[in-house]
């Protein structure tokens, strides 16, 4: 596999400061963005493969991975895909294409939404959809003091070889660097109230008369054993896109840059720049 090449820095973008990791060259631009309580680590396996190809941005999200947690930031989706597209115009691309991770997705669709002149095409790898608000009530409770103990307790009641049990089809993949690199957030007090601030806020995932609203064309990437995002939302998503294709790989988990990095750059490339 080729060398990680990327350059590492921080940016900031709408007064929040963004730990990035970019290469430009004379190639088309790509954004990608990860999920929930993730990071552009998700990426690292498909990013030496997507760096012959594209010039590349990759960020972590506000309360996630190297990034501030704000304790301003108002963690809506549509406040996500407004900074992403923030993005890219301090990069200077007119438009990008979009890789999008579980909950990166929603950020994807609502960036369709907000500015689809901005966006090529996107391809949603497992993405979320049709989840609701949280109930009131434990938005109401989440102002208690003693709530952040909760969340933490909650967060930390399963190790985090549980949680990366649950996201890979493979196990055998499991390794002590995963598990350093997904727990590292875990022992960092910030990332709890960014967790509580993404649950007052999030408003729910877009309905389908929005989906039907979204024109850019769309790649939907699952694995059929996907037990944190069923693909059963892909079929739904696909069928509420207007303009979608899903691809379905066998025995492969949610986490999918992990468990087949070689196959989803190939769908990429072919929904991209080589279109399908």
């Amino acid at each position: 596999m080729s060398v990680y090449q990327l350059n590492q820095t921080y940016i900031k973008v709408a007064n929040i400061n963004l730990y990035c990791e970019y290469l430009l060259n004379d190639k088309p631009p790509i954004l990608l963005i990860h999920g929930f309580a993730s990071s552009t680590y998700t990426f690292r396996r498909i990013i030496p493969l997507l760096q012959r190809e594209f010039s590349i941005i990759a960020v972590d999200l506000p309360g996630f991975g190297k990034s501030e947690k704000s304790t301003s930031f108002i963690y809506s989706f549509q406040n996500y895909a407004k900074l992403m597209l923030e993005c890219i115009d301090k990069f200077g691309f007119p438009n990008t294409y979009v890789v999008a991770h579980s909950m990166g997705g929603q950020i994807a669709l609502n960036m369709a939404l907000i500015a689809p002149e901005k966006l090529n095409k996107i391809v949603l790898l497992c993405s979320s959809g049709y989840l609701k608000r949280a109930k009131k009530l434990l938005i109401y409770s989440s102002y208690l003091p003693f709530f952040e103990k909760f969340v933490h307790y909650y967060i930390r009641r399963k190790d985090v070889k549980d949680h990366l049990r649950n996201v890979f089809f493979n196990q055998t993949l499991i390794n002590d660097e995963l598990i350093h690199e997904f727990g590292r957030p875990l022992s960092e007090k910030g990332f709890y109230k960014a967790l509580i601030r993404l649950l007052r806020h999030r408003e729910g995932d877009l309905l389908p008369q929005q989906l039907q609203d979204i024109q850019v064309p769309t790649l939907l990437i699952w694995g059929e054993d996907d037990r944190v995002v069923p693909v059963n939302v892909g079929r739904q998503l696909v069928r509420d896109l207007p303009d979608a294709k899903l691809i379905t790989y066998e025995k492969t988990g949610h986490l999918i840059t992990e468990e087949r990095p070689e196959l989803v750059f190939k769908n990429i490339l072919m929904h991209t720049i080589h279109q399908i």
